[in-house]
């Protein structure tokens, strides 16, 4: 199964969260090895975007809200670097239409 390329994506989650450092948890300095910044959140939007078109999700649990899944893969960065993440979704009971959670550094197993 794969996350629909029309998969809502908030803007905030990504310039108020993943791109703003923070002391616990900080994944901005992680995204910026791959250029990612403040400043081009749209491009990691598109990257986040790319990497769900070319790879399954696989359920991964659910709560009174939806189901989650996630989707593993290679996020292509604007600098010709790539990071190996893991990015989390949850398919709302609500609506039924697919939402981006988080998104964090693959931890080789």
């Amino acid at each position: 199964m794969q996350i629909p390329s029309k998969a809502i994506i908030p803007e905030d989650k990504l310039t108020r969260y993943l791109l703003v450092f923070r002391d616990k948890d900080d994944k901005s300095k992680f995204l910026a090895q791959a250029g990612f910044t403040l400043d081009n959140a749209a491009s990691l939007q598109k990257a986040i975007i790319q990497l769900i078109t070319g790879e399954d999700a696989i359920k991964d649990g659910k709560n009174e809200y939806g189901i989650f899944y996630r989707v593993e893969g290679m996020l292509e960065g604007v600098n010709g670097i790539n990071l190996a993440v893991v990015t989390i979704w949850i398919l709302r009971y609500i609506d039924d239409c697919f939402q981006f959670v988080t998104l964090k550094p693959r931890k080789d197993r």
